[in-house]
């Protein structure tokens, strides 16, 4: 029982984490209609910026809070610089495109930080482990992404729900031309939004950079589930990315854990280690799959975000 609680934790933090990620990537599919590939290189700039920001002022928390912002602005600056360009082309241009923004990255990263990965030191107050239940520890560090992803998940949802700005980003979301015509400056919101994106995507790596190896490519493997998230839970939906991470991030967590024990006594130790993660891994498009069988749509369109 232990275990199954500790998992199921370990599953509810990698899917909040995925959320992040995937609610960034929703709200520039479902606005812009832009296929954004390179959303997994402002993940990995999260972390190299939090190791950098981090080594330099001597404080996590200040450290994370610059490497926000600093996406943040990076974000922003690649909306102005390249995703104009690809504004009303097909989705062919925007995947060579922005595939075109990760292998600049990717170089970019190793002129600057150099090809060695880096590590992103937790502070000790976060660096131990807390009682959650009678004879359960978990890592304090665990439970404070936790903790923050349901507040930025909260925050998101006030953002678009109950603020003049959300509303501006449903309607573009529905009808792009119309909110143009009413004379919302549309270059000006869509560079807000992906700006928003950005900044999330690098809260995603920088709260995941000390429990991996900051490196170059890290975005790039999350950001397949990150887009399984987007079809499972509706494009432009932040309802349907919180949802279906969270099922994601438990499928993933679980089946990692348990199946080795499920299939040892069939495949043998050795073979059950080797196909539980990819078992596990073939489960979640399994899952969106039968989705998309039953819910074309995905779970929430954006309509009922």
């Amino acid at each position: 029982m232990t275990l199954f609680i500790e998992q199921c934790l370990n599953g509810l933090q990698f899917g909040l984490l995925l959320f992040l990620l995937a609610a960034g990537l929703t709200l520039v599919f479902g606005i812009m209609d832009l296929v954004n590939l390179a959303h997994g290189s402002l993940y990995m700039l999260g972390a190299y910026f939090a190791a950098t920001f981090t080594a330099v002022t001597g404080s996590f928390l200040l450290g994370a809070g610059l490497a926000i912002a600093a996406t943040l602005l990076v974000g922003m600056l690649v909306e102005v610089v390249a995703m104009r360009r690809l504004y009303g082309r097909d989705h062919l241009d925007h995947v060579l495109g922005t595939f075109g923004l990760i292998l600049f990255f990717d170089e970019l990263v190793r002129l600057v930080w150099g090809p060695e990965g880096r590590s992103l030191p937790v502070p000790s107050w976060l660096n131990q482990s807390i009682q959650i239940l009678p004879g359960i520890q978990y890592s304090a560090y665990r439970l404070a992404i936790i903790v923050v992803t349901l507040a930025v998940a909260a925050f998101l949802y006030v953002l678009v729900m109950r603020t003049r700005l959300g509303m501006l980003i449903r309607a573009g979301a529905t009808n792009r031309e119309m909110v143009g015509a009413l004379g919302v400056n549309i270059k000006l919101l869509y560079t807000l939004v992906f700006g928003l994106g950005a900044a999330l995507a690098g809260l995603a790596g920088l709260m995941q950079a000390p429990i991996l190896t900051v490196q170059i490519g890290m975005g790039e493997n999350i950001l397949i589930l990150a887009f399984v998230i987007t079809v499972i839970g509706g494009i432009g939906s932040i309802r349907g990315a919180f949802v279906a991470a969270l099922l994601v991030g438990f499928i993933d967590t679980l089946g990692r854990a348990f199946f080795p024990g499920f299939l040892a006594d069939l495949l043998g130790r050795q073979a059950a280690s080797t196909a539980a993660p990819a078992l596990s891994s073939m489960l979640i498009y399994i899952l969106m799959a039968v989705i998309l069988v039953a819910k074309p749509q995905g779970l929430f369109p954006a309509s009922s975000r």
